[in-house]
């Protein structure tokens, strides 16, 4: 069952001792915090292992005026509130950007961070692609149609080959129950955001990690990313689509665990 903060703002799910690190997992547009429940399950063990709901998602409060910079300050209002001290922060998609956003006002606050299937930039908001990308997100709701109605296609249209069926019901789940104005919200605060010339001033050790038949977040973007951030490891998982968590836990996890496994250990040796 979700926790609510000691605010009231933020929904998220835990598991593991509140004196393990903390592992923090961030979804994206069309997730929830219950997408993470199978790496809740595995790095609960020797982590403090969180997923949040995101604002306007689950239990957590919608922000008046959604951007990434107020998402990202979010963020920082929820670590405080759950005490997360030099957390490990793992952002899928949209919520990549946000651990970047972050990143960008707090460089030295996180242990490490996983960026999974993001980019540092959408771009402008006149640019042909990224007025595409949006009008095939919300035409079919300014058309009428509901999320429910959309979520099996939406998904379908993320994944690779051979997804994990459980993985699929979740993905589905997590997709229709996103709020319109939220799904709508989000995609437009994706307009004009651009941290790539910040990439090189990333300081803590970073996994970046993409799926080879991903088109949302493509894997040659994302292994141009990683050799802009001086501390990066980049990896690339065959087969796989946007939805790697739920697509391909095991690979995914499994492809954290090695980083974190190094990455973690690292800075607990050096006192960061």
């Amino acid at each position: 069952m979700p926790t609510i903060t000691r605010d009231g703002r933020f929904a998220y799910e835990a598991a593991g001792s509140p004196e393990a690190v903390s592992l923090v997992f961030l979804h994206g547009i069309g997730g929830a915090a219950r997408a993470w429940r199978h790496q809740l399950a595995t790095f609960g063990s020797r982590f403090r292992a969180i997923a949040w709901d995101m604002p306007g998602y689950g239990g957590s409060k919608p922000l008046p005026n959604v951007s990434i910079t107020a998402l990202a300050e979010a963020l920082q209002e929820f670590l405080q509130q759950i005490e997360a001290d030099k957390p490990v922060l793992v952002g899928h998609s949209i919520g990549g950007m946000i651990v970047q956003q972050w990143l960008a006002q707090y460089p030295r606050a996180a242990r490490a961070v996983v960026l999974a299937q993001t980019s540092p930039a959408f771009g402008k908001a006149d640019g042909d692609w990224q007025k595409s990308f949006i009008a095939a997100r919300l035409g079919p709701l300014d058309r009428g149609e509901t999320m429910n109605l959309l979520a099996p296609s939406l998904v379908k249209e993320l994944v690779g080959e051979n997804p994990d069926a459980k993985g699929m019901d979740v993905a589905r789940d997590c997709m229709a129950s996103v709020p319109e104005a939220s799904y709508r919200a989000m995609m437009l605060a994706l307009i004009g955001f651009d941290l790539r010339s910040a990439l090189k001033d990333i300081a803590v050790p970073t996994l970046l990690l993409s799926g080879s038949r991903d088109n949302n977040a493509p894997a040659p973007m994302m292994a141009k990313m990683a050799g802009y951030i001086p501390a990066a490891r980049y990896v690339e998982l065959a087969g796989v689509g946007h939805l790697a968590n739920l697509e391909r836990p095991d690979a995914f996890n499994q492809a954290i665990d090695a980083f974190l496994e190094s990455s973690v250990a690292k800075t607990q040796a050096t006192g960061q």
